[in-house]
């Protein structure tokens, strides 16, 4: 009663909790953001050596894009006695091989219907130039999506990394299609700053990143204890970048960058981040524990890892929905179960909750387009800072992802590439 008349109450300790609890845990982040913005891009020294790369594609009915993606290899300013390009046709029905061969790629064919997904592609591809190459034939593999475009000193600067002796290693992922519309602006800004504000921070701080659907770096060392792929969730390479952050193996980044394709309708994304959530869930009740260990180890990658992989989505829709049903069933009590103050408060909670969130992304986008905005290629320059207006509402569809992710069964289903682009032509604004 003394704690009451105090105004202690039980929705107050509960929203108090939630807050502190966001406070402290991702904290850190703000200071990710403030060290991009201060001190810029990482800068590597230049490499002692050349070292010689396989690059790894998985591709499934790619034939309008695969072309263009090994042709940007190919014209890499690198070595190209050092370079050779493998793509891994899985479970084509169009000219993807025959394009990919045409390009100059190595080829690979796989008709495994059981086990479909870049994962087993990966899989089958690793061992078999394990077994055709020889076990140190490359220093490292390099993997990419079909749809992907590389910058001409993509591999000098991921070379860097390699010559430093990092085992893993992401890079600088940009949009082939940033003003397509408010879903693909979305996405670009995202990834964009992923790699300014995460990662590259990241690196600069000596802690350990994080590799994201392609563009990234892995040591033959690892390939060839595996003799192949070892992970084969719904999101492989997020279980990659977990396993590494909760067994002190520290994934770097180079500014090294790529351009992607993103999706451009709402449900195209809709099914693709189903997964990727689906995912999620996946290597948190998998890995959760190994990298609490990790934290007890003074490991503070598996602790940034730990907040990256956790729902926090669905701990904002909790404190949703706790201060709805204490407004509602204090509204119904007429005062019995609930005063009006703590009523008051709840929907003051209710709205900081969505107003906060809100405010939190419109910042994190109107800040990235700013600090990055050189990289950003749009001929619609309106839809760039339109994005900033917009790309809070596409992160709050997470919400309901988030808890559909939940009791769904969600499988790999590919997405459709269509955006056949040189990177001169993605470049050219």
């Amino acid at each position: 009663m003394e704690l009451t008349r105090l105004g202690i109450t039980p929705i107050v300790v509960f929203n108090t909790i939630i807050f502190l609890f966001f406070t402290v845990a991702f904290f850190y982040q703000i200071v990710y953001f403030l060290v991009g913005l201060r001190r810029g891009e990482v800068e590597l020294p230049e490499a002692k050596k050349n070292h010689r790369y396989a690059f790894m594609i998985a591709a499934h009915n790619e034939e309008v894009v695969i072309g263009q993606l090994v042709r940007s290899i190919k014209e890499q300013d690198y070595p190209a006695e050092l370079i050779d390009v493998y793509v891994v046709a899985d479970a084509c029905t169009d000219a993807t091989a025959e394009r990919a061969r045409e390009a100059g790629a190595y080829v690979y064919e796989r008709n495994d219907l059981a086990r479909k997904g870049k994962s087993w592609a990966l899989d089958m591809g690793f061992d078999n130039v394990l077994n055709e190459r020889g076990d140190d034939y490359y220093d490292a593999f390099i993997i990419f999506d079909a749809d992907n475009l590389l910058s001409k000193d993509y591999v000098k600067q991921m070379n860097k990394v390699v010559d430093l002796g990092y085992l893993a290693a992401t890079s600088y992922r940009n949009s082939k299609n940033f003003d397509s519309s408010w879903i693909s602006s979305a996405y670009g800004i995202w990834f964009l700053r992923e790699a300014r504000f995460l990662n590259n921070a990241r690196m600069m701080l000596g802690t350990g990143c994080a590799i994201s659907g392609s563009g990234w770096m892995v040591s033959n060392k690892i390939i060839r204890s595996m003799h192949g792929w070892a992970f084969h969730t719904l999101t492989e390479d997020i279980q990659f970048s977990t396993f590494c952050a909760a067994n002190g193996i520290r994934i770097a980044y180079a500014p090294a960058e790529f351009f992607d394709e993103q999706p451009v309708t709402l449900k195209a994304s809709w099914i693709q981040r189903m997964r990727w959530t689906k995912g999620f869930y996946q290597v948190f009740f998998s890995y959760g524990g190994d990298l609490a260990r990790g934290i007890g180890f003074g490991r503070f990658s598996s602790y940034d890892m730990l907040m990256t992989i956790a729902p926090g989505m669905i701990l904002t829709l909790l404190s949703a929905m706790v201060n709805a049903t204490y407004l509602v069933v204090g509204s119904i009590s007429h005062g019995f179960l609930a005063t009006q103050s703590e009523i008051a408060m709840c929907v003051g909670s209710l709205v900081m909750t969505f107003a906060s969130m809100y405010l939190v992304f419109f910042v994190l986008a109107l800040l990235t387009t700013v600090a990055e905005r050189k990289h950003i290629h749009a001929t619609r320059r309106w839809r760039v800072w339109a994005n900033v207006l917009t790309f809070p509402f596409f992160m709050m569809t997470y919400i309901p992802i988030t808890v559909i992710a939940l009791f769904k069964k969600v499988e790999w289903v590919p997405t459709k590439h269509e955006f056949a682009m040189s990177v001169d032509q993605v470049t050219a604004d």
